[in-house]
């Protein structure tokens, strides 16, 4: 085996890299870049493919050398996005999720005895990171068949490269990510799994599949959530953003949601007109359009994107939230950016990056430069909807490596298309003002909504789960919903807002209601809502409404903060869509009265199931005054 300075291996994993045919160590993402399309065919295109017994040679990606980068592409559709239900757990830690003995009928050893067969037989890449921020020196390592250097290049930009021989520790991993794509087929009927094995000491994640969201990203978050679990903290499924007004007046929000719910747009500026105009919405029913105009937007310093931790070592006693990156690199869907001049700030960053990236989804030939409004087709005329750049977090922000308060905690919502002949939960106004006791709910809830274009998607409505990272967790509901609810309890001074996308009512809105949301309560400051601003929400769950808004002196129309206020909509389908609601969180919130859910917890969903006022709810959470007079 090759010398690797200050490095410590298990035994079990010095024999695997001992056994191999040989394996390229990368000391930075660089290394891995040449990699990825080493083994092009002369039209410029690498094929990772594997013989699969009984089925011959599968190619699970196409790869290509981009002027900005590298761009991989999968034949089959479905591996284009993340399926939620490829976790499984094999060990006999307390957990909630499937456990692989249940699900596949013999003891995961057999496998995991398999895959480090199969793996010593490659030639492989690996390399070495800390797994969240380098703070917590949470040493891991990754072991990757050698043509499969796209996917390894993609965890080494989302986790960073740890360049061990520079280091004046021993360097010492006990999370591991092993990657065998062809267990796809021969184990798993084409699916991806991604299996998790925890151990007192270490934690191992077995990627059967060649796509990043279910372990080479979401694996990593796992590993996090577990670790905080056992440690009594967080790890935030959020962006974060500092939002500097043209007056100088800076707040920082972060964004939660479900996959989806608009994280990473939260770190975009506004998508204007050629005209400068901002278009509100457009009404489904009678085509109309409704349009602001804002001269000057806020200028935007990102600080996480999809991952944030929260850490006790953050706190100072002041009832405040600090929140910290957990990624050395940003995982962003483009969906949204169709055409040229759609985001000129991420256009930029990503057509000409002063290091190369990773593009996903994007139609881009061997030795031209990957456009991000280009995206691959699912089939004829129907483009895929989850198009990704794996973004270097130094090219996206100048925000430092510390700990940032927060002051605004949002949670995005996909909503459908509500109207009067087909009454929806589209109800949700432009944003709602929740006291905490519901914004709790909200984040147990976790509702995945409409067209989720980042997961295989599931037919109706369905939950993301507790936090809304729960299909990343691999332990217990009632224990994450505790964890959160104490961070709400010891962080009184953070406010809730609950926003949607897509659509209000009738209206095709995209993302604009966060965009609007940020402008607004940026330029309010500190400040909050007089009582003459706010109402009680028509539908309880949705805490309270605007009753009028103001921004730069131009008002937003009041059947955009009310939905019941549009004629397209009205009150009866708007009830519709609350009893919608209603039914939903009951069906979700119930499983969670568990014995060792706090006795706050508890009250809090009785609350719920009694179908409690927005007055009991604001008295379960002291909190600072959600309204003044």
């Amino acid at each position: 085996m090759k010398e690797i300075k200050n490095i410590k291996l298990t035994e079990e994993i010095s024999q695997l890299l001992s056994e191999c045919p040989d394996y390229t160590v990368a000391s930075k993402v660089e290394d891995m870049v040449p990699l990825s399309y080493r083994d092009a065919e002369p039209n410029g295109q690498h094929e990772v493919s594997y013989e699969v017994p009984g089925k011959g040679k599968i190619t699970e990606a196409t790869v290509c050398k981009v002027r900005n980068g590298v761009s991989a592409n999968y034949p089959d559709e479905y591996m284009r996005r993340r399926d939620p239900e490829s976790m499984v757990i094999a060990d006999n830690f307390p957990t909630d999720k499937p456990v692989f003995k249940d699900r596949f009928g013999y003891d995961f050893e057999q496998l995991r005895e398999e895959t480090f067969q199969w793996l010593k037989k490659q030639e492989l890449c690996i390399f070495f990171f800390n797994a969240g921020p380098g703070s917590l020196n949470i040493d891991a390592m990754a072991i990757a068949p050698a043509n499969a250097g796209f996917f390894a290049l993609g965890l080494g930009l989302l986790q960073g490269v740890v360049d061990v021989s520079k280091l004046k520790r021993t360097f010492e991993p006990r999370t591991f990510i092993f990657v065998a794509p062809p267990f796809r087929h021969t184990h798993f009927e084409g699916k991806q799994v991604v299996v998790h094995r925890r151990e007192s000491d270490a934690h191992e994640i077995f990627s059967y599949n060649l796509y990043p969201g279910p372990s080479a990203k979401k694996g990593v978050y796992g590993m996090l959530i577990n670790k905080g679990e056992t440690e009594d903290w967080v790890t935030l499924h959020c962006s974060t953003v500092k939002v500097i007004t043209p007056y100088d007046n800076i707040i920082t929000i972060c964004h939660e949601g479900a996959s989806g719910g608009g994280k990473s747009e939260m770190n975009e500026d506004m998508h204007r007109e050629r005209s400068g105009r901002l278009i509100l919405g457009k009404n489904a029913i009678t085509g109309e359009e409704s349009s602001i105009t804002l001269p000057l937007g806020c200028s935007l310093q990102p600080i996480s994107d999809d991952m944030a931790v929260s850490h006790p070592s953050f706190y100072k006693d002041d009832g405040k939230l600090r929140v910290m990156d957990a990624e050395n690199a940003w995982f962003i869907r483009v969906n949204h950016i169709n055409h040229y001049g759609a985001d000129p700030h991420l256009e930029e960053i990503s057509a000409m990056p002063e290091e190369p990236l990773l593009f996903l989804n994007i139609d881009a030939a061997p030795g031209s430069t990957a456009l991000i409004w280009e995206h691959i087709q699912d089939s004829p005329g129907k483009p895929c909807p989850n198009p990704r750049i794996v973004l270097p977090r130094r090219l996206a922000t100048d925000a430092g490596e510390e700990p940032v308060e927060v002051n605004i905690r949002s949670f995005g919502v996909r909503a459908p298309l509500c109207t009067a002949e087909n009454p929806t939960y589209g109800i949700i106004g432009l944003f709602h003002v929740l006291p905490p006791a519901l914004a709790w709910l909200w984040r147990l809830v976790s509702p995945r909504g409409y067209a989720n274009p980042s997961i295989v998607q599931t037919e109706g409505m369905s939950s993301e789960g507790v936090g809304s990272y729960w299909p990343f967790a691999t332990g217990k509901k009632v224990r994450q919903a505790n964890l959160l609810l104490k961070q709400i309890i010891d962080t009184p001074s953070v406010r809730y807002i609950l926003t949607p996308n897509q659509h209000i009512g009738a209206w095709q809105v995209g993302f604009m209601p966060q965009w609007i949301a940020r402008e607004y309560l940026a330029r309010r400051g500190g400040a909050w809502f007089a009582r003459k601003h706010l109402t009680p929400a028509r539908s309880i769950i949705l805490g309270y409404a605007l009753k009028d808004i103001m921004i730069e002196g131009h008002p937003v129309e009041k059947e955009f903060l009310q939905v019941e206020r549009q004629p397209e909509v009205g009150t009866e389908a708007y009830d519709a869509g609350s009893e919608i609601l209603r039914k939903f969180f009951h069906e979700c919130i119930k499983q969670y009265l568990d014995p060792e859910l706090m006795p706050e917890g508890r009250k809090i969903i009785e609350c719920c199931l009694s179908d409690g006022s927005l007055e009991d709810y604001t008295s379960l959470i002291p909190s600072e005054p959600i309204i003044t007079d």
